[in-house]
């Protein structure tokens, strides 16, 4: 097996990345490796210099690379995860001795323009749910718990598509969710968000004629899939809110953004959104400085 192959299979087996992370890492590296002049069977690894590496980032980030006569420049969240890619295939190879030094360890990636995370106000927040709750029916019920459940426990679109009836713990008052990395974490959830479920699940059973284990289904009875709660979610939020970025993911920074303006802690959010650094989590401070800030202007005499 190739050196690609195996570090392919290494993200699989060991770092439990999920198959759309690693064929993002196969495309860069497989991308790197035309760069080079290269193949995965002729895996000469002294061609890769520091020199390369960074002629390579420049190359990507200009556009040089792609069609369009060269005009269509990377963005540099996307220059700096190819960069990543590379980074992490020679720390690899270093570790399993193939290679004695990284040669992109002390590249750069690009910087990345600071951007807030879009949430909905509480209002609009309510306002939404209020209205998704007047739906009759099953479906009705159903796209209101995923609506629900997404802005209650701050759950990602993979995380609620990938909901098991087991994960779902009422004596506990828990959901178990499988996060990304193969990582599990438990999230409290409030008593009217187990009532919602006890009455979504009686109404489940009613149009699941084989059980396949799957928490949230179709109007059919078969699980849902990605796409079917972005629609959902963009749907809800266009109607009752102006936010030009609509997603799944507003609902979990309206989540985050609304906690810590209630009071709790980075630390606690972070746990209850499973991210792996506190960096990651501390973006959401800078949404309630920026409303302090406002009260501030507003309300000192000095201001």
């Amino acid at each position: 097996m190739t050196q690609i192959g195996l570090f392919l299979k290494y993200l699989e087996d060991v770092k439990r990345y999920s198959a759309h992370t690693v064929v993002a890492y196969k495309t860069d590296l497989r991308q790197f490796y035309d760069f080079c002049g290269m193949d995965e069977e002729d895996e000469d690894f002294s061609r890769m210099t520091t020199k390369l590496v960074r002629e390579w980032v420049v190359a990507e980030m200009r556009g040089a690379l792609r069609n369009k006569g060269g005009k269509q420049k990377l963005h540099p969240a996307s220059g700096k995860r190819k960069l990543s890619s590379v980074k992490a295939f020679f720390r690899f190879l270093v570790k399993e001795g193939v290679m004695e030094v990284n040669p992109a360890e002390d590249i750069s990636g690009p910087k990345l323009p600071k951007r807030l995370p879009v949430f909905v106000n509480e209002q609009d927040m309510e306002i939404t749910l209020d209205d998704a709750e007047k739906e009759e029916g099953f479906h009705g019920l159903r796209d209101f718990l995923i609506l629900l459940m997404a802005y209650d426990t701050g759950m990602r679109r993979s995380e609620i598509v990938g909901l098991r009836l087991v994960d779902v713990d009422l004596p506990r008052h828990c959901i178990r969710v499988h996060g990304k990395g193969g990582k599990q974490r438990e999230v409290p959830i409030l008593r009217e968000l187990e009532e919602d479920i006890a009455c979504y699940i009686k109404g489940r059973a009613e149009v699941v004629e084989r059980e396949h284990g799957m928490f949230f289904v179709t109007d059919k009875g078969k699980p849902i899939y990605p796409q079917f709660v972005y629609r959902l979610v963009v749907a809800a939020l266009a109607e009752h809110t102006s936010l030009s970025k609509r997603s799944p993911h507003v609902l979990r920074h309206s989540f985050a953004t609304h906690l810590l303006e209630h009071g709790a802690s980075i630390q606690g959010i972070k746990e209850l959104l499973g991210h792996s650094s506190l960096a990651a989590t501390q973006v959401y401070t800078h949404n309630s400085v920026e409303k302090m800030l406002k009260i501030f202007k507003q309300a000192h005499p000095r201001a």
